[in-house]
């Protein structure tokens, strides 16, 4: 089997495996089959990066029905670069979450892996694939299996944050599925290249930029980008501990790569952002994200909610890149999307221990804790550093990358904007610190002790990727470049 053949089943091999472990009874197989599956999938993906690295872009037409009759599987640069993050947060998150599971979901463990692989395989999906109604589908696993997910928290306020997700996530899919429409109408045909292809004979038909302006809407809105977050917050917050960890490292960061595909591939940036007034809208919503998710994080008392705040600024990060609508630009949003991924990645497992270890998320539950818990809280503290861009981590990298596309682009009024909302990041990060090393711990709380090395050695494997990312950025700079040039037909 070539690699061509091998490709698909990164997301096959969770599909498949989903209704099986549901099936199975206890804790421990459940939980073995997923993280075997998730592994496998992984180990596909690093093969297809390294294959489209080496030979160009990957295609694998379904039953030998050639596109554009056929579905096919398209994977260049961009979406093997999210392909990578997506299954290597799957597997780390499984093999770190076994004991918060069975702390926070401790009956039908099967049921519950079984929708975090459905979330995983339609993550994988939505990234793979050269249909754009393919993409609204596995759009729609990823998010009714997440929905399932995050009612599975043990807070009540769960249900309520699951059904506002979903609402929310409904409109979402609806505008996406209304623009998909359009298109269909205006080409008949549904396959991302030939879309390319025939919509610049269409011109200025009104009816494009409609169907442009839905799909925008659309992914914004499941992508959290201010002010369309509001579904978020919550959502983050009192999910189980996984499924917190997961999302917050991958979900938003496949709904940008879709929106980005459609506008730069789909569409083409000359049509994109002379169509609609994109530049602009970005950059202001962008701003707005930046600010109003950083100073929305510095208010909470919930360690869960800060960080689910947080997110929705540094959501605002990738979009200014994209606002630029130049290679550098472009190449800025892919690095933070991978870097975030790494950096919230790596907050929401200490969060996880934390709440493993003390039953408390809040804020006054940190108060002296990085006495009695030192391995943990050093580890939220450096990943704090690389969400805030302290150099030698990848944040850092991120924001000098962005910088200097904003340089480039001639507006450098926005590198004094990003060093401003990175100081507030500095501000709520600064807050953890003193919180949890220089407060005494009260004599009333709980008798807590450090967490043990199976929940200790992803935190730090997640947190030495942050450094490590940020001296070597061979993979990351390079990946984000190439998928940058691959969206606009630049690459192989």
């Amino acid at each position: 089997m070539n690699l061509t053949e091998l490709m698909p089943f990164s997301v096959l091999i969770p599909l498949i495996a989903a209704p099986l472990v549901a099936l199975l009874p206890g804790r421990v197989a459940p939980w073995l089959v997923a993280s075997a599956s998730a592994i496998s999938a992984l180990a596909i993906a690093v093969a297809t990066w390294i294959g489209v690295s080496q030979a160009g872009v990957l295609r694998y037409a379904f039953g030998n029905w050639p596109p554009p009759i056929g579905i096919e599987y398209r994977v260049d640069a961009a979406n093997a670069f999210v392909a990578l993050l997506i299954t290597a947060m799957a597997a780390i998150m499984l093999i770190w979450g076994r004991a918060t599971v069975n702390r926070e979901v401790p009956e039908r463990q099967g049921a519950f892996y079984a929708l975090f692989l459905l979330a995983v395989s339609g993550l994988l999906g939505i990234t793979l694939t050269g249909d754009i109604f393919n993409v609204f589908v596995f759009l729609e696993i990823s998010s009714l299996a997440t929905y399932a997910l995050i009612a599975h928290g043990g807070d009540r306020r769960a249900l309520l944050a699951a059904f506002r997700y979903l609402i929310m996530g409904t409109v979402g899919a609806t505008f996406l599925l209304i623009g998909i429409g359009f298109l269909y109408i205006m080409t008949g045909t549904l396959n991302m290249v030939d879309l390319a292809e025939r919509l610049p004979a269409i011109g200025e038909s009104r009816a494009l930029q409609v169907g442009l302006a839905f799909i925008v809407v659309g992914l914004a809105l499941k992508l959290a980008l201010f002010p369309l977050h509001l579904w978020l917050p919550n959502a983050y917050t009192y999910a189980p501990s996984l499924v917190s960890a997961f999302i917050a490292a991958t979900a938003t960061k496949v709904a940008l790569y879709v929106m980005l595909r459609f506008i730069f591939t789909v569409f083409a940036p000359e049509y994109s952002f002379s169509a609609l007034p994109l530049a602009m809208a970005f950059t202001v919503l962008a701003i707005g994200a930046m600010f109003a998710g950083s100073w929305l994080a510095l208010l909470q008392d919930n360690l869960k909610r800060l960080l689910a705040y947080s997110s929705v600024a540094q959501v605002g990060y990738m979009v200014l890149g994209v606002s630029f609508g130049t290679v550098l630009g472009l190449s800025a949003s892919f690095l933070h999307l991978f870097n975030h991924g790494l950096m919230k990645g790596a907050l929401f497992v200490a969060a996880g221990i934390i709440f493993h270890q003390t039953g408390s998320v809040r804020l006054d539950s940190l108060r002296g804790l990085g006495r009695v818990m030192p391995w943990t809280l050093t580890g939220l503290a450096l990943a704090g550093l690389s969400l805030i861009g302290i150099p030698p981590t990848a944040g850092f990298i991120s924001k000098w990358y962005l910088i200097s596309a904003a340089i480039d682009a001639q507006q450098t009024w926005l590198v004094v904007l990003i060093l401003l909302s990175s100081l507030m990041a500095l501000a709520y990060i600064a807050r953890l610190v003193e919180l949890a090393w220089m407060q005494p711990r009260p004599a009333d709380a709980p008798q807590v002790s450090e967490a043990p090395i199976g929940l200790l050695a992803p935190l730090w494997l997640l947190v030495l990727a942050n450094f490590y990312f940020g001296i070597d950025t061979r993979l990351t700079v390079g990946g984000a470049t190439a998928a940058a040039e691959a969206l606009l037909g630049m690459g192989g």
